[in-house]
Protein backbone atom coordinates (compact mmCIF):
# COMPACT_ATOMS: atom_id res chain seq x y z
CA UNK A 1 0.00 0.00 0.00
CA UNK A 2 1.46 3.22 -1.12
CA UNK A 3 2.33 5.90 1.80
CA UNK A 4 0.79 7.97 0.81
CA UNK A 5 -2.92 6.10 1.39
CA UNK A 6 -1.89 5.59 5.10
CA UNK A 7 -3.49 8.42 6.54
CA UNK A 8 -1.95 8.89 10.25
CA UNK A 9 0.32 5.96 10.11
CA UNK A 10 2.75 7.27 7.83
CA UNK A 11 5.34 7.98 9.67
CA UNK A 12 5.37 4.94 11.06
CA UNK A 13 4.99 2.95 8.10
CA UNK A 14 8.11 4.63 6.64
CA UNK A 15 10.26 3.80 9.81
CA UNK A 16 8.90 0.30 9.15
CA UNK A 17 9.46 0.51 5.54
CA UNK A 18 13.27 1.91 6.30
CA UNK A 19 13.75 -1.07 8.64
CA UNK A 20 12.56 -3.83 6.07
CA UNK A 21 14.73 -1.74 3.06
CA UNK A 22 17.62 -2.22 5.29
CA UNK A 23 16.79 -5.81 6.18
CA UNK A 24 17.26 -6.38 2.15
CA UNK A 25 19.87 -4.85 1.28
CA UNK A 26 21.66 -6.67 4.24
CA UNK A 27 20.89 -10.07 2.87
CA UNK A 28 22.05 -8.31 -0.61
CA UNK A 29 25.30 -7.84 0.72
CA UNK A 30 25.32 -11.65 1.88
CA UNK A 31 24.55 -12.76 -1.65
CA UNK A 32 26.59 -10.71 -3.55
CA UNK A 33 29.67 -11.74 -0.70
CA UNK A 34 28.59 -15.37 -1.40
CA UNK A 35 29.12 -15.04 -5.09
CA UNK A 36 32.75 -13.05 -4.88
CA UNK A 37 33.41 -16.11 -2.69
CA UNK A 38 32.71 -18.51 -5.10
CA UNK A 39 34.31 -16.51 -7.79
CA UNK A 40 37.55 -16.94 -5.80
CA UNK A 41 37.90 -20.39 -4.67
CA UNK A 42 39.26 -21.22 -7.71
CA UNK A 43 40.75 -25.13 -7.01
CA UNK A 44 36.39 -26.25 -6.77
CA UNK A 45 35.43 -28.21 -9.30
CA UNK A 46 33.17 -27.15 -12.08
CA UNK A 47 30.18 -29.68 -10.42
CA UNK A 48 30.46 -28.22 -6.87
CA UNK A 49 30.42 -24.59 -8.51
CA UNK A 50 27.12 -25.33 -10.49
CA UNK A 51 26.13 -26.12 -6.87
CA UNK A 52 26.84 -22.87 -5.24
CA UNK A 53 25.71 -21.00 -8.06
CA UNK A 54 22.64 -22.20 -7.72
CA UNK A 55 22.20 -21.31 -4.14
CA UNK A 56 23.18 -17.72 -5.07
CA UNK A 57 20.78 -17.07 -7.77
CA UNK A 58 18.08 -18.62 -5.23
CA UNK A 59 18.87 -16.73 -2.82
CA UNK A 60 19.08 -13.68 -4.69
CA UNK A 61 15.39 -14.16 -6.00
CA UNK A 62 14.70 -14.44 -2.34
CA UNK A 63 15.94 -10.86 -1.61
CA UNK A 64 14.08 -9.66 -4.94
CA UNK A 65 10.93 -11.09 -3.94
CA UNK A 66 11.65 -9.72 -0.46
CA UNK A 67 12.26 -6.60 -1.44
CA UNK A 68 9.19 -6.36 -3.47
CA UNK A 69 6.47 -7.18 -0.96
CA UNK A 70 8.37 -5.08 1.28
CA UNK A 71 7.74 -2.43 -0.91
CA UNK A 72 3.71 -3.74 -1.94
CA UNK A 73 2.81 -4.05 1.83
CA UNK A 74 4.55 -0.59 2.80
CA UNK A 75 6.70 -2.08 5.17
CA UNK A 76 5.11 -5.02 6.05
CA UNK A 77 6.41 -8.41 6.54
CA UNK A 78 5.23 -9.43 3.38
CA UNK A 79 2.50 -11.71 2.52
CA UNK A 80 2.00 -15.71 4.60
CA UNK A 81 3.47 -18.51 2.68
CA UNK A 82 1.48 -22.08 2.35
CA UNK A 83 0.88 -23.18 5.66
CA UNK A 84 2.44 -26.60 6.89
CA UNK A 85 0.93 -29.82 5.42
CA UNK A 86 -0.57 -31.07 9.27
CA UNK A 87 -0.90 -34.68 8.03
CA UNK A 88 2.86 -34.78 7.19
CA UNK A 89 4.23 -37.65 9.18
CA UNK A 90 6.45 -35.52 11.35
CA UNK A 91 3.16 -33.60 12.28
CA UNK A 92 1.31 -36.41 12.91
CA UNK A 93 3.95 -38.48 14.86
CA UNK A 94 4.83 -35.10 16.74
CA UNK A 95 1.18 -34.46 17.78
CA UNK A 96 0.84 -38.29 19.18
CA UNK A 97 4.30 -37.79 20.96
CA UNK A 98 2.61 -34.28 22.95
CA UNK A 99 -0.87 -36.02 23.53
CA UNK A 100 1.38 -38.80 25.08
CA UNK A 101 2.97 -36.53 27.12
CA UNK A 102 0.11 -34.70 28.63
CA UNK A 103 -2.02 -37.41 29.12
CA UNK A 104 1.24 -38.66 31.40
CA UNK A 105 1.64 -35.59 32.98
CA UNK A 106 -2.21 -35.13 33.68
CA UNK A 107 -2.22 -38.63 35.33
CA UNK A 108 1.44 -37.78 37.60
CA UNK A 109 -0.06 -34.60 38.80
CA UNK A 110 -3.93 -36.24 39.78
CA UNK A 111 -1.60 -39.17 41.53
CA UNK A 112 0.59 -37.05 43.47
CA UNK A 113 -2.61 -34.43 44.64
CA UNK A 114 -4.83 -36.83 45.02
CA UNK A 115 -5.02 -35.98 48.89
CA UNK A 116 -5.52 -32.37 47.93
CA UNK A 117 -8.30 -32.73 45.02
CA UNK A 118 -10.12 -35.00 47.73
CA UNK A 119 -10.23 -32.70 49.98
CA UNK A 120 -11.25 -29.45 47.54
CA UNK A 121 -13.95 -32.29 45.59
CA UNK A 122 -15.30 -32.79 49.56
CA UNK A 123 -15.77 -29.17 50.19
CA UNK A 124 -17.13 -28.48 46.73
CA UNK A 125 -19.88 -31.28 47.86
CA UNK A 126 -20.54 -29.50 51.10
CA UNK A 127 -21.22 -25.97 50.04
CA UNK A 128 -23.13 -27.55 46.78
CA UNK A 129 -25.18 -29.37 49.59
CA UNK A 130 -25.75 -25.93 51.88
CA UNK A 131 -26.46 -23.96 48.60
CA UNK A 132 -30.06 -24.90 47.91
CA UNK A 133 -30.72 -22.95 51.58
CA UNK A 134 -28.52 -20.04 50.43
CA UNK A 135 -30.38 -19.57 47.04
CA UNK A 136 -33.78 -19.74 49.60
CA UNK A 137 -32.47 -16.77 50.95
CA UNK A 138 -31.64 -15.31 47.82
CA UNK A 139 -34.88 -15.57 46.37
CA UNK A 140 -36.93 -13.45 49.58
CA UNK A 141 -34.38 -10.41 48.45
CA UNK A 142 -31.61 -11.39 50.96
CA UNK A 143 -28.48 -10.33 49.63
CA UNK A 144 -25.99 -13.08 48.81
CA UNK A 145 -23.21 -12.24 51.67
CA UNK A 146 -26.05 -11.81 54.50
CA UNK A 147 -27.69 -15.58 53.44
CA UNK A 148 -23.81 -17.47 53.37
CA UNK A 149 -23.56 -15.52 57.11
CA UNK A 150 -26.50 -16.74 58.18
CA UNK A 151 -26.75 -20.24 56.66
CA UNK A 152 -22.97 -20.39 58.27
CA UNK A 153 -23.51 -18.91 61.63
CA UNK A 154 -27.11 -21.78 61.27
CA UNK A 155 -24.60 -24.44 60.92
CA UNK A 156 -21.72 -23.87 63.06
CA UNK A 157 -24.59 -23.03 66.01
CA UNK A 158 -26.26 -26.07 65.86
CA UNK A 159 -22.63 -27.99 65.79
CA UNK A 160 -21.61 -26.13 68.99
CA UNK A 161 -25.37 -26.82 71.01
CA UNK A 162 -24.84 -30.78 69.96
CA UNK A 163 -20.93 -30.60 71.28
CA UNK A 164 -22.04 -28.64 74.57
CA UNK A 165 -24.79 -30.83 74.96
CA UNK A 166 -22.52 -34.07 73.99
CA UNK A 167 -19.13 -33.43 75.91
CA UNK A 168 -19.97 -33.14 79.33
CA UNK A 169 -21.95 -36.73 79.18
CA UNK A 170 -18.88 -38.28 76.76
CA UNK A 171 -16.19 -37.38 79.38
CA UNK A 172 -18.43 -38.77 81.94
CA UNK A 173 -19.07 -42.05 80.58
CA UNK A 174 -15.75 -42.36 78.99
CA UNK A 175 -14.42 -41.78 82.93
CA UNK A 176 -17.19 -44.54 83.70
CA UNK A 177 -15.70 -47.12 81.25
CA UNK A 178 -12.29 -46.41 82.37
CA UNK A 179 -13.75 -48.02 86.18
CA UNK A 180 -15.64 -50.67 84.75
CA UNK A 181 -12.84 -52.10 82.67
CA UNK A 182 -11.65 -54.31 85.91
CA UNK A 183 -14.61 -55.60 86.26
CA UNK A 184 -15.75 -56.23 82.28
CA UNK A 185 -12.01 -58.25 82.87
CA UNK A 186 -13.32 -60.03 85.66
CA UNK A 187 -16.27 -60.94 83.85
CA UNK A 188 -14.43 -62.09 81.06
CA UNK A 189 -12.76 -64.87 83.81
CA UNK A 190 -15.99 -66.10 84.80
CA UNK A 191 -16.98 -69.09 83.48
CA UNK A 192 -20.98 -68.49 84.11
CA UNK A 193 -21.16 -65.45 82.54
CA UNK A 194 -21.89 -64.77 78.51
CA UNK A 195 -18.52 -63.04 78.17
CA UNK A 196 -17.05 -65.58 80.13
CA UNK A 197 -18.30 -68.69 78.25
CA UNK A 198 -17.19 -66.96 75.01
CA UNK A 199 -13.99 -66.58 76.53
CA UNK A 200 -13.61 -70.02 77.54
CA UNK A 201 -14.53 -71.24 73.63
CA UNK A 202 -12.77 -68.52 71.70
CA UNK A 203 -9.48 -67.57 73.94
CA UNK A 204 -10.47 -63.72 73.95
CA UNK A 205 -7.44 -63.07 77.10
CA UNK A 206 -5.12 -65.19 75.55
CA UNK A 207 -5.06 -63.47 72.54
CA UNK A 208 -5.52 -60.75 73.59
CA UNK A 209 -2.91 -60.83 76.52
CA UNK A 210 -0.54 -62.35 73.44
CA UNK A 211 -0.86 -59.29 71.01
CA UNK A 212 -0.38 -56.93 74.04
CA UNK A 213 3.25 -58.98 74.99
CA UNK A 214 4.77 -59.33 71.18
CA UNK A 215 2.68 -56.30 69.35
CA UNK A 216 4.08 -53.89 72.26
CA UNK A 217 5.97 -51.80 70.03
CA UNK A 218 3.79 -52.22 67.50
CA UNK A 219 0.80 -50.69 69.60
CA UNK A 220 2.80 -47.89 70.96
CA UNK A 221 3.68 -46.66 67.21
CA UNK A 222 -0.38 -47.47 66.04
CA UNK A 223 -0.89 -45.07 68.94
CA UNK A 224 1.34 -42.35 67.76
CA UNK A 225 0.79 -42.78 63.97
CA UNK A 226 -2.82 -42.07 65.42
CA UNK A 227 -1.93 -39.34 67.24
CA UNK A 228 -0.98 -38.17 63.91
CA UNK A 229 -3.89 -39.23 62.10
CA UNK A 230 -5.69 -36.90 64.30
CA UNK A 231 -3.56 -34.12 64.12
CA UNK A 232 -3.75 -34.54 60.10
CA UNK A 233 -7.52 -34.84 60.13
CA UNK A 234 -8.19 -31.70 62.20
CA UNK A 235 -5.88 -30.12 60.04
CA UNK A 236 -8.11 -31.58 56.82
CA UNK A 237 -11.32 -30.50 58.68
CA UNK A 238 -10.20 -27.26 59.04
CA UNK A 239 -9.21 -26.78 55.23
CA UNK A 240 -12.37 -28.12 54.52
CA UNK A 241 -13.91 -25.06 56.22
CA UNK A 242 -12.55 -22.86 55.05
CA UNK A 243 -13.22 -23.77 51.41
CA UNK A 244 -16.95 -24.31 52.15
CA UNK A 245 -17.26 -21.09 52.89
CA UNK A 246 -15.39 -19.88 49.60
CA UNK A 247 -17.11 -22.30 47.49
CA UNK A 248 -20.52 -21.40 48.92
CA UNK A 249 -19.75 -17.37 48.59
CA UNK A 250 -19.05 -17.89 45.08
CA UNK A 251 -21.20 -20.74 44.24
CA UNK A 252 -23.18 -18.48 41.68
CA UNK A 253 -19.66 -17.58 40.21
CA UNK A 254 -18.36 -21.47 40.00
CA UNK A 255 -21.30 -22.63 38.29
CA UNK A 256 -21.30 -20.08 35.34
CA UNK A 257 -18.03 -20.62 34.91
CA UNK A 258 -18.26 -24.09 34.21
CA UNK A 259 -21.61 -23.67 32.09
CA UNK A 260 -19.15 -21.16 29.79
CA UNK A 261 -16.83 -24.30 29.37
CA UNK A 262 -19.72 -25.64 27.18
CA UNK A 263 -20.35 -24.69 23.55
CA UNK A 264 -22.97 -21.78 23.16
CA UNK A 265 -25.04 -23.65 20.69
CA UNK A 266 -25.51 -26.35 23.96
CA UNK A 267 -25.26 -23.85 27.02
CA UNK A 268 -29.21 -23.61 27.53
CA UNK A 269 -29.06 -27.60 28.20
CA UNK A 270 -26.03 -27.55 30.12
CA UNK A 271 -27.44 -25.00 32.37
CA UNK A 272 -30.46 -26.75 33.02
CA UNK A 273 -28.95 -30.64 33.52
CA UNK A 274 -26.38 -29.23 35.64
CA UNK A 275 -28.63 -26.86 38.04
CA UNK A 276 -30.71 -30.31 38.17
CA UNK A 277 -27.67 -32.27 39.70
CA UNK A 278 -26.94 -29.25 42.22
CA UNK A 279 -30.45 -29.52 42.92
CA UNK A 280 -29.45 -33.63 43.95
CA UNK A 281 -26.46 -32.74 45.47
CA UNK A 282 -28.05 -30.66 47.81
CA UNK A 283 -31.10 -32.59 48.41
CA UNK A 284 -29.06 -35.82 49.09
CA UNK A 285 -27.06 -34.10 51.81
CA UNK A 286 -29.26 -32.71 53.57
CA UNK A 287 -31.83 -35.72 53.52
CA UNK A 288 -28.42 -37.75 54.47
CA UNK A 289 -28.20 -35.70 57.34
CA UNK A 290 -32.01 -36.08 58.53
CA UNK A 291 -31.99 -39.62 58.12
CA UNK A 292 -28.44 -39.79 60.72
CA UNK A 293 -30.25 -37.55 63.08
CA UNK A 294 -33.03 -39.74 63.24
CA UNK A 295 -30.96 -42.97 63.43
CA UNK A 296 -28.64 -41.10 66.50
CA UNK A 297 -32.28 -40.42 68.20
CA UNK A 298 -33.43 -43.62 67.87
CA UNK A 299 -30.53 -45.31 69.01
CA UNK A 300 -30.54 -42.84 72.52
CA UNK A 301 -33.98 -43.81 72.93
CA UNK A 302 -33.41 -47.35 72.93
CA UNK A 303 -30.39 -47.92 74.91
CA UNK A 304 -32.13 -45.46 77.71
CA UNK A 305 -34.60 -47.26 77.87
CA UNK A 306 -33.26 -51.31 77.99
CA UNK A 307 -30.43 -49.63 80.28
CA UNK A 308 -27.69 -50.09 78.06
CA UNK A 309 -24.96 -48.23 78.96
CA UNK A 310 -23.09 -44.86 77.17
CA UNK A 311 -25.81 -44.02 75.73
CA UNK A 312 -24.97 -40.61 74.27
CA UNK A 313 -21.83 -42.26 72.90
CA UNK A 314 -23.19 -44.44 71.52
CA UNK A 315 -25.69 -42.35 69.82
CA UNK A 316 -23.45 -40.08 68.48
CA UNK A 317 -21.29 -42.97 67.05
CA UNK A 318 -24.29 -44.80 65.28
CA UNK A 319 -25.72 -41.51 63.94
CA UNK A 320 -22.25 -40.35 62.65
CA UNK A 321 -21.66 -43.90 61.16
CA UNK A 322 -25.49 -43.22 59.39
CA UNK A 323 -23.77 -41.07 56.88
CA UNK A 324 -22.19 -43.63 55.19
CA UNK A 325 -25.09 -45.11 53.28
CA UNK A 326 -25.57 -48.89 52.92
CA UNK A 327 -23.12 -50.17 55.26
CA UNK A 328 -22.92 -47.11 58.08
CA UNK A 329 -26.06 -48.32 59.97
CA UNK A 330 -25.17 -51.93 59.68
CA UNK A 331 -22.25 -51.39 61.57
CA UNK A 332 -23.45 -48.72 64.23
CA UNK A 333 -25.86 -51.52 64.94
CA UNK A 334 -23.51 -54.35 65.23
CA UNK A 335 -21.12 -52.68 67.30
CA UNK A 336 -24.32 -51.23 70.15
CA UNK A 337 -25.60 -55.44 70.24
CA UNK A 338 -22.06 -56.27 71.65
CA UNK A 339 -22.24 -53.87 74.15
CA UNK A 340 -25.68 -54.56 75.14
CA UNK A 341 -24.64 -57.75 75.50
CA UNK A 342 -22.71 -56.76 78.68
CA UNK A 343 -26.45 -56.07 79.89
CA UNK A 344 -27.62 -59.48 79.08
CA UNK A 345 -28.17 -61.90 75.65
CA UNK A 346 -31.95 -61.00 75.95
CA UNK A 347 -31.25 -57.40 75.65
CA UNK A 348 -28.78 -57.92 72.99
CA UNK A 349 -30.46 -59.54 70.97
CA UNK A 350 -33.31 -57.36 70.92
CA UNK A 351 -31.15 -54.54 70.08
CA UNK A 352 -29.75 -56.81 67.17
CA UNK A 353 -33.60 -56.69 66.30
CA UNK A 354 -34.18 -53.12 66.70
CA UNK A 355 -31.43 -52.29 64.35
CA UNK A 356 -33.25 -55.05 61.83
CA UNK A 357 -36.11 -53.65 61.93
CA UNK A 358 -34.75 -50.18 61.49
CA UNK A 359 -32.59 -50.61 58.90
CA UNK A 360 -35.65 -51.89 57.10
CA UNK A 361 -37.40 -48.70 57.90
CA UNK A 362 -34.73 -46.79 56.99
CA UNK A 363 -34.59 -48.33 53.66
CA UNK A 364 -38.31 -48.37 52.62
CA UNK A 365 -39.61 -45.86 54.50
CA UNK A 366 -37.43 -43.20 55.47
CA UNK A 367 -34.95 -42.94 52.79
CA UNK A 368 -37.51 -42.54 50.02
CA UNK A 369 -39.58 -40.65 51.43
CA UNK A 370 -36.36 -38.42 52.54
CA UNK A 371 -34.20 -38.48 49.65
CA UNK A 372 -36.36 -40.54 46.97
CA UNK A 373 -37.58 -37.83 45.03
CA UNK A 374 -34.63 -35.67 44.50
CA UNK A 375 -32.09 -38.79 44.32
CA UNK A 376 -33.75 -41.36 42.06
CA UNK A 377 -31.34 -43.79 42.30
CA UNK A 378 -32.35 -47.67 42.22
CA UNK A 379 -31.40 -49.83 45.11
CA UNK A 380 -29.01 -51.74 43.63
CA UNK A 381 -27.37 -48.94 41.76
CA UNK A 382 -27.02 -47.75 45.73
CA UNK A 383 -25.09 -51.03 46.58
CA UNK A 384 -22.66 -50.67 43.93
CA UNK A 385 -21.69 -46.86 43.66
CA UNK A 386 -20.89 -47.02 47.67
CA UNK A 387 -18.61 -50.14 47.29
CA UNK A 388 -16.82 -48.64 44.61
CA UNK A 389 -16.66 -45.08 45.67
CA UNK A 390 -15.59 -46.93 49.53
CA UNK A 391 -12.67 -48.81 47.32
CA UNK A 392 -11.85 -45.79 45.19
CA UNK A 393 -11.69 -42.95 48.41
CA UNK A 394 -12.99 -45.13 51.48
CA UNK A 395 -15.05 -42.88 53.33
CA UNK A 396 -15.52 -40.17 51.75
CA UNK A 397 -15.83 -41.94 49.25
CA UNK A 398 -18.68 -44.02 50.04
CA UNK A 399 -20.22 -40.55 51.10
CA UNK A 400 -20.21 -38.91 48.10
CA UNK A 401 -21.60 -42.41 45.82
CA UNK A 402 -24.75 -41.58 45.94
CA UNK A 403 -24.81 -38.06 44.09
CA UNK A 404 -22.32 -38.87 41.96
CA UNK A 405 -24.40 -42.08 41.35
CA UNK A 406 -27.19 -40.12 40.55
CA UNK A 407 -25.51 -37.48 38.04
CA UNK A 408 -24.53 -40.14 35.91
CA UNK A 409 -28.06 -41.87 35.92
CA UNK A 410 -28.81 -38.42 35.14
CA UNK A 411 -26.49 -37.61 32.11
CA UNK A 412 -27.11 -41.44 31.08
CA UNK A 413 -30.97 -40.88 30.55
CA UNK A 414 -30.27 -37.07 29.18
CA UNK A 415 -27.66 -37.51 27.04
CA UNK A 416 -26.22 -40.77 26.00
CA UNK A 417 -29.46 -42.65 25.60
CA UNK A 418 -31.15 -40.40 23.40
CA UNK A 419 -28.10 -40.53 21.00
CA UNK A 420 -27.85 -44.40 21.20
CA UNK A 421 -31.25 -44.50 20.09
CA UNK A 422 -31.26 -42.06 17.65
CA UNK A 423 -28.30 -42.85 16.33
Amino acid sequence: MPATDRGDNAPASTEDGGRQQQVVDRMQEAVDQAAHDRGDDSPASSAEGAREQDVVDRMQEAVDEAAVQAEETGGGLGHPGRPLNKRSPFFVGLAGAAGVAVTYGLAELLIRARSVLIIIGLALFIAAGLDPAVTWLTRHRVPRWAAVTTILLIVAGVLGAFLAAAIPPLTTQATALAHELPGYVHTLQDHNSELGRLNTKYHIEKKLSSLLSTKGTALVGGVLGAGELVLSAASSLLIVAVLVIYFLAAMPRIRLFAYRLAPASRRPRVILIGDEIFTKVGGYVLGNFLTSAIAGIGTYVWLLIFGVPYPILLALLVALLDLVPVIGSTVGGAIVSLVALTVSLPVAIATLGFYIAYRLAEDYLIVPRVLGRTVQVPAVVTVVAVLLGGALMGIIGALVAIPVAAALRLLLHEVAFHRLDSS
